[in-house]
């Protein structure tokens, strides 16, 4: 309770704060470093990115600290939400506001974008008109989502439901078993995956398991929920055969679930996020090293040279990049784009462009039911 209270203090500071120092145009800028070029212009004002930490999403924040490398702390300011976040959204409302007090910040990056950043927004909103947010993998209601992002951006789980279900049949699974949790399936985009998945899998003769695993923003924790998968897929595997796929809809489920299919020579076709380091690394034992850090060809040979020696060729996979990281890099570049030469952040072809340029890998574009700033990214899936 006092914990609780406290916190609301706090975001009653920060609200009071940014209602009663709005930024002026005579404000002197802080800046003094030289200006480091992007793809569309040079970065002379400040980017906020919130990410989640690493336990709850490497990627992401892997990717802010690429960004600070390129442009400098000056210019990138990183903030992070807590793990808990679904009980603590007044901290992701606070670090949002506390961003958008900086006259500076120009753009707000939120990936993934967690339940509290739609309120943040709406606040925000009120006094600044001139900060673009651009959401990576929204979980708020997405109708809302369009109306008040800038740009939303996320894979396209839709069009997942079905190619994931493809590529493990093609690895030779005949039954698929879905890990979630209420509080995913209580968001549209996944629950519509699922269904997808479920329609599918009829289709291709695979049986379909759907299993809720405990909620890594509950009681148990990032760490019970890991135990949960660590436990239960060994299980499965002795009831359902080798010829299983499994499928989590969590970030932190990834690592065990890799572990423990792999140990149990089964089948995963692609993670929740579809990434060479998300979950794979860590379950495999590698070692990422600066050398080969956010090298994603060199990463994808060591994962394939752990498969090899586990003698579980074909029966892994993910994609050729991190798409969570180039979102967020390709959104710094796109919101430098649109300060300097009013870049439409809704030109899908600008979208494409600057994805395939950072990430180096083909990429296609959907909408979500016809938003324009509601865009869905599929890429190729690699076999390990």
């Amino acid at each position: 309770m006092k914990s609780s209270r406290a916190r609301l203090i706090a975001l009653a500071v920060v609200l009071a704060t940014f209602i009663t120092c709005t930024p002026g145009a005579s404000e002197v800028s802080t800046l003094t470093s030289p200006h480091p070029e992007g793809i569309y212009g040079p970065l002379d004002f400040k980017i906020g990115i919130m990410t989640g930490t690493v336990s709850q999403g490497e990627d992401e924040y892997r990717a802010a600290e690429r960004v600070i490398q390129k442009y400098g702390s000056e210019r990138i300011v990183h903030k992070t939400y807590p793990d808990n976040f679904m009980t603590e959204q007044e901290t992701t409302v606070t670090q949002l506001l506390e961003m958008a007090h900086d006259p500076e910040i120009k753009a707000i990056i939120v990936a993934q974008a967690i339940p509290g950043t739609l309120p943040a927004i709406k606040k925000i909103r009120r006094r600044r008109t001139d900060i673009a947010f651009i959401l990576v993998a929204p979980q708020e209601d997405p109708e809302q989502i369009a109306e008040y992002a800038d740009l939303a951006i996320q894979t396209d789980d839709l069009l997942r439901g079905k190619t994931i279900v493809q590529h493990a049949k093609k690895m030779g699974a005949k039954k698929f078993l879905h890990y979630t949790f209420p509080r995913h399936m209580s968001m549209e985009i996944l629950a519509r995956r699922r269904d997808i998945m479920r329609e599918v899998c009829t289709k291709e003769g695979l049986e379909f398991i759907s299993l809720n695993a405990p909620d890594p923003t509950g009681d148990q924790g990032i760490a019970g929920s890991q135990k949960f998968i660590l436990e239960d897929i060994p299980r499965q595997i002795a009831e359902h055969g080798k010829d299983i796929c499994f499928f989590s809809t969590n970030c932190s489920m990834q690592e065990p679930v890799i572990r423990a299919a792999m140990d149990g020579g089964a089948i995963f076709a692609e993670q929740c996020c579809p990434s060479p380091t998300h979950g794979y690394p860590g379950a495999l034992g590698i070692s990422i090293s600066p050398e080969i850090a956010g090298d994603m060809a060199k990463i994808r040979e060591q994962i394939k040279r752990k498969v090899t020696e586990r003698g579980v060729n074909g029966r892994f996979g993910t994609w050729l990049v991190s798409m969570h990281m180039v979102m967020i890099e390709a959104g710094v570049e796109m919101a430098i784009g649109q300060v300097h030469a009013d870049l439409d952040l809704t030109d899908r072809a600008v979208i494409k462009k600057t994805l395939e340029k950072i990430g180096g890998a083909k990429v296609e574009l959907a909408l979500f039911n016809e938003h324009p700033n509601f865009v869905m990214v599929i890429s190729e899936n690699v076999p390990f």
